[in-house]
């Protein structure tokens, strides 16, 4: 299926890398439905949107709004996914140690990165195609195996949370519903959260990513980088 055929919906592409990879996957060809919790204030979406008529639409909704979800459940069940990415995350309070989280702190960046992602992929999954894509924004910090220098401990946490949830909701789902689920780690990437001091520029993981999700596909789930290379658990 050539990429104009195919419909992406990028959850949290307002800015960094969830609106870096609307831009890639639209100059591509995919047809791009692309969520921001205030569409009207994002001015890089609102700018990518004038610049692909009839390519990109984009949509609201805040990830850690259950009636937002139904919300837009409605306005796209007719509509049919060969991706579905979920993007939408936090790094949570500067201070990241476990002993002086507040409980708040920790509910918050557990609902935003690990659950909501999940409750998105639950709803829509009757909207993927036979052969579609569900991939979760994942992260390197989130492995247990390459935790060898400790620190960010909830930002840790949430998406080694995810990547576990990710897991039950592939083997619930992949076999069944002929789906791929990629959870996948962009790299260190010059955003507001990857800092001016990053390697990678916003283009160059986007455009890794891509390749990865146009070209990985079986009835499994994956950890992989923006390049495709395997992350252990």
């Amino acid at each position: 299926m050539k990429s104009n055929d195919k419909t992406a919906l990028i959850v949290g592409a307002s800015r960094g890398l969830g609106l870096g990879l609307a831009s890639e996957l639209a100059s591509r060809g995919w047809q791009v439905v692309a969520t921001a919790r205030q569409p009207g204030r994002a001015k890089g979406l609102q700018a990518l949107f004038a610049a692909h008529s009839g390519r990109v639409e984009i949509e609201s909704m805040d990830v850690d709004r259950a009636e937002d979800l139904e919300t837009l459940a409605q306005r796209l069940a007719r509509r049919r996914l060969h991706l579905l990415f979920l993007n939408a995350g936090i790094m949570g309070p500067k201070e990241q140690s476990v002993l002086k989280a507040s409980r708040e702190d920790v509910a918050q960046i557990m609902w935003t990165n690990a659950v909501a992602p999940i409750r998105i992929a639950e709803r829509l999954l009757p909207q993927l195609v036979e052969g579609g894509t569900v991939a979760f924004m994942s992260s390197k910090l989130g492995s247990v195996a390459e935790n060898t220098s400790g620190g960010y401990d909830l930002y840790r946490i949430s998406k080694s949370s995810l990547n576990m949830l990710a897991h039950g909701f592939a083997v619930t789902h992949a076999q069944r519903s002929g789906i791929t689920v990629l959870n996948l780690h962009p790299g260190w990437v010059r955003t507001d959260m990857g800092g001016a001091e990053a390697p990678l520029s916003i283009e160059e993981s986007t455009r890794g990513l891509a390749n990865v999700l146009e070209s990985r596909h079986g009835r499994d789930h994956f950890y992989l980088d923006y390049q495709g290379k395997p992350i252990p658990w």
